[in-house]
């Protein structure tokens, strides 16, 4: 179906569900992930996550990007720098999704 003719309530559900919805305020975000606006800035200046923007121009920020900014969290609590914490995380996900895609592969044949 698409999107567009799914009714109302359905459509509110699906941004529960999607992981890549920007629904957390700066401030929630830094709130949940204990942490401070400051360092979610700094993912952003480093390219790890991109918010998108609210109309007022404020960042917005998915499940998927906390869950990025809660690793570089935890790597730069055990004294990595941001930039390699960046770097790891950039390189566990890229590693991630080439063994989805290898797992797909495997199933379709």
């Amino acid at each position: 179906m698409d999107p567009a003719q799914q009714p109302m309530s359905d459509k509110k559900t699906d941004k529960f569900d999607d992981e890549d919805y920007p629904a957390y305020t700066m401030g929630r975000a830094a709130e949940m992930l204990g942490t401070t606006p400051g360092f979610l800035r700094s993912l952003d200046e480093a390219k790890l996550i991109t918010p998108q923007r609210s109309a007022g121009g404020h960042r917005r920020y998915s499940r998927y990007q906390l869950r990025l900014a809660a690793r570089a969290r935890e790597l730069v609590d055990e004294g990595i720098g941001l930039d390699a914490a960046c770097r790891i995380i950039i390189l566990e996900d890229q590693l991630q999704e080439a063994q989805r895609l290898n797992a797909e592969m495997r199933q379709d044949h």
